[in-house]
């Protein structure tokens, strides 16, 4: 066999294993092992729709919010309703997990506890937020506005970095009867009981004061932030407790 020809099928075969180890990868992207289905996790996002989401205060088509390569994007460019993506269902006890990426200087964030009332006009204005920062947004100099952090309130509460811009990082909600845990890449960052005088004390002394149902429900919407910069989601999954 000549050495031109050993090259090209020897070319070949890393192509397959490369393209086969792609594949097997994206395949992966929102499933439910068999394991997490009996656990009863289930899957906030297909990968293909965004069923099982809408807007914020209106039920009106919108294109801002996609469905792309395996991932739930919001694009900063498309103009067709601008506003955060919230759960059909309400959550009260749960387990949250999700990948997310961010561009450079990129900023959104994840609410919990989000009540749907036209008197209310933000998801913000209700449900406190899991924030998602680059580290090259200026608001990194604030170190209760960090990836992790229940923003706002604190630092995060065992420091870890998030990884570089356009990489994948995985989040953790965890609520119990009003008890938060956050967890990025694996760290617990933030902990917080939403149903005690200290918390209220907290939101009282905040900027959030001159929002009356900020930070006061223990259960609600899961929300996602739209944000000028645009943000990328996958693996959305949740488990109730």
């Amino acid at each position: 066999m000549k050495r031109n020809t050993i090259k090209f099928f020897s070319m070949l075969a890393i192509s397959v294993v490369i393209f086969n180890c792609y594949a097997y990868t994206t395949d992966q992207s929102n499933k439910l092992s068999a394991k997490e289905r009996a656990q009863g996790w289930k899957l906030l996002f297909d990968g293909r729709s965004v069923t099982g989401w809408h807007q914020y205060n209106s039920q009106a088509p919108f294109t801002r919010w996609k469905a792309k390569d395996g991932q739930l994007f919001c694009d900063p460019l498309d103009k067709a309703g601008v506003g955060d993506l919230i759960t059909d269902q309400e959550y009260k006890n749960f387990d949250l997990k999700f990948e997310w990426k961010l561009p450079k200087g990129g900023n959104s964030g994840v609410f919990i506890n989000v009540l749907e009332k036209k008197e209310i006009p933000t998801a913000w204005a209700s449900g406190p937020e899991y924030q998602l920062l680059d580290d090259a947004n200026p608001d990194f100099a604030k170190p209760q506005s960090r990836s992790g952090c229940l923003y706002g309130f604190a630092p995060q509460k065992n420091k870890v970095k998030s990884k570089p811009s356009d990489a994948w990082n995985h989040s953790e909600i965890k609520q119990k009867n009003g008890k938060v845990q956050f967890y990025l890449n694996g760290v617990l960052t933030a902990e917080e009981d939403f149903t005690s005088k200290k918390w209220a004390d907290k939101v009282a002394n905040s900027h959030f004061k001159g929002f009356p149902e900020f930070g006061k429900h223990i259960s609600g919407h899961i929300a996602l932030q739209d944000w000028a910069t645009g943000i990328s989601f996958r693996n959305i999954k949740i488990r109730e407790l």
